[in-house]
């Protein structure tokens, strides 16, 4: 099979097409011929070299965490799952990710994907659909009537989060440029304010739960509108005064990293099924080297709005 993957830690440019063998599934295990996949920022920052102390795989590396294909093979201990159905998913990260014409999943990890939504909406939605669910409720904790704020709500995971937010009736609030204000306010954002005008900052205040996408000072400035007893959730690391900030205001923080679940990958594709949920997809690519190319150095500007989909023939 096809796959773009490197031999060398750098630039987007060490990226090659590479020869592979098609897997084939353990006990427990499906393979999935894709139909799409997409972008993330750990596609690019494992790339880069930042996360090879973490993740100390063998060359070549194939990244790409999110799935959307069809079953051509199961495991002898596969119950649940047969040849032919149409799922999605976030796979186990290991160094044979979905930039390929076929990943292997675990069977815990699937979701069936609804016939009313294509292969595309669905390769944009796991990584950062759970992202955005985990923040969100598992970890940020948000009930009805409580107050949110989503910064960058124009990413992947900001659109996925003004949606599930606005679904159990929180008061939604996002940071974005000005452009994109008609966009979020549609999916969901009840106030959207354009984070390159202090006056409209000013009016950030009393949130119950902060879900940061940004890290940095960002982060850190951002206690300063949470209301005592408020939580900062981050998915961009801990930036160096935050734990410090969030004591001294009697808050707290915590940053986490996703954990693939098809139980609640499933919640969020039988949302899309029923039209509640929708993938904001800013650009679709097919799959080829120098797509690939071209996609990592698009979501590298951090200015991508929506998701980068890249489709199999």
């Amino acid at each position: 099979m096809k796959a773009v993957g490197f031999y060398h830690y750098g630039s987007a440019e060490e990226q090659e097409m590479l020869e592979l063998p098609i897997p084939h599934a353990g006990k427990k295990q499906v393979v999935v011929k894709l139909k799409a996949t997409s972008i993330n920022p750990i596609d690019w920052k494992l790339r880069q070299g930042y996360l090879q102390k973490m993740m100390d795989w063998e060359f070549p590396i194939v990244v790409g965490w999110d799935a959307a294909g069809v079953i051509t093979e199961i495991g002898d201990e596969v119950t649940d799952w047969k040849v032919g159905d149409e799922v999605l998913a976030r796979p186990d990260t290991t160094s044979r990710g979905t930039y390929a014409e076929y990943t292997l999943v675990d069977q815990n990890l699937l979701a069936h994907k609804p016939a009313n939504v294509s292969f595309e909406q669905a390769a944009a939605t796991p990584l950062a659909g759970l992202t955005a669910w985990q923040g969100l409720f598992e970890y940020g904790k948000l009930t009805a009537g409580q107050k949110v704020l989503i910064q960058a709500g124009a990413g992947g995971v900001g659109t996925y989060a003004i949606q599930f937010a606005k679904q159990i009736g929180a008061e939604v609030w996002t940071t974005a440029s000005a452009s994109h204000e008609q966009m979020l306010k549609k999916l969901g954002a009840d106030y959207v304010v354009d984070y390159h005008q202090n006056d409209e900052l000013a009016k950030l205040t009393d949130f119950d739960l902060i879900l940061d996408t940004l890290g940095g000072k960002q982060q850190e400035d951002a206690f300063a509108w949470l209301k005592k007893g408020g939580r900062q959730i981050s998915i961009a690391g801990q930036a160096p005064a935050s734990q410090e900030l969030a004591t001294k205001n009697e808050q707290s923080f915590e940053s986490i990293w996703l954990r693939p679940d098809g139980k609640q990958l499933q919640e969020i594709s039988d949302l899309m099924g029923a039209g509640k949920v929708t993938s904001v997809i800013g650009t679709v690519l097919p799959f080829s080297l120098e797509n690939i190319v071209a996609a990592h150095k698009l979501s590298e500007t951090k200015h991508a709005e929506g998701k980068i989909v890249i489709t199999f023939a």
